[in-house]
């Protein structure tokens, strides 16, 4: 069997792409996307269940980085749909007032339920020495106190983490979609999604390389003298290649330990940019 990420998330990209080009109210546009990822989710689980893996580290791989960002799109599109279909107005105090209490109950679950449990520190830091038991199926180990939810999951298509990490890049979308709802003074989405002049302009690398390249600017404090975060730079990168980065910081530390050139995107602009001057000489 072979899952490959990046047609998953180009799949993905193309979808949310050609809805939000027919400019669909966001309830309907996150209707729209719940139906196409559930399906998506239900293909793969076809295939997995079918077919089975050829060996541990792609049986790793998958529920490690490929069902996690269908399932964790999935659950933050269906969470859209349902935050949009129940805001009591369009605008005004009760309107900013609905997605602050939204956004504090988002906290108080990132804090209660995610960022202080042990897996997510081990997520957070890109280690990978209990891959094998996070990762496999039937490695549950149900002396670690896990909660209630592992009883609710189909244990041929689930490790447990894998829907702990989904329901990590979940919340991370939802907060950046709800910052922006509060704040869009702050940030430009509304401007750049809106308007047409940004139609055609889309980051056609890797998502990896679009990581790097932020990272690097931040590192070099190249925008606003560093003063600006890394969240919402990445937020800004989003809005305006119309792509999502999904977990930014994740991706960063797998980076600092992959094989070969740490900064392989950047080595590759150098050479582009040399090679394009060359051509005026």
């Amino acid at each position: 069997m072979e899952i490959v990420l990046s047609k998953i998330l180009s799949q993905i990209r193309y979808q949310e792409d050609k809805l939000s080009s027919q400019m669909l109210p966001t309830s309907e546009e996150a209707y729209q996307m719940t139906l196409f990822l559930n399906e998506m989710l239900c293909s793969i689980k076809t295939q997995v269940v079918q077919t089975g893996f050829t060996d541990e580290q792609q049986e790793i791989e998958f529920f490690k980085n490929i069902k996690p960002q269908v399932l964790g799109k999935l659950i933050y599109y269906n969470k859209v749909f349902r935050i949009e279909t129940t805001c009591p107005v369009s605008n005004g105090e009760i309107h900013q007032s609905y997605y602050e209490n939204l956004l504090k109950s988002l906290k108080s679950e990132y804090k209660e339920s995610i960022c202080n449990e042990d897996f997510y520190r081990y997520y957070r830091t890109g280690r990978t020495d209990r891959d094998h038991s996070f990762f496999r199926l039937g490695q549950i180990n149900y002396h670690d106190g896990l909660k209630s939810g592992v009883f609710e999951i189909d244990l041929s298509f689930s490790t447990y983490y894998d829907n702990k990490i989904a329901h990590i890049i979940a919340n991370e979308l939802l907060y950046t979609y709800m910052i922006a709802k509060i704040n869009p003074e702050e940030n430009p989405d509304l401007i750049l999604i809106n308007g047409d002049a940004n139609k055609d302009i889309s980051w056609t690398n890797t998502q990896n390389a679009l990581i790097e390249l932020i990272y690097a600017l931040y590192a070099s404090n190249s925008i606003a003298y560093g003063k600006i975060g890394i969240r919402k730079l990445a937020l800004i990168f989003q809005v305006l290649f119309r792509t999502p980065l999904n977990d930014i910081h994740h991706s960063f530390h797998r980076m600092k330990t992959r094989a070969g050139s740490r900064t392989a995107f950047l080595d590759q602009l150098k050479i582009s940019l040399e090679e394009y001057m060359d051509k005026d000489l």
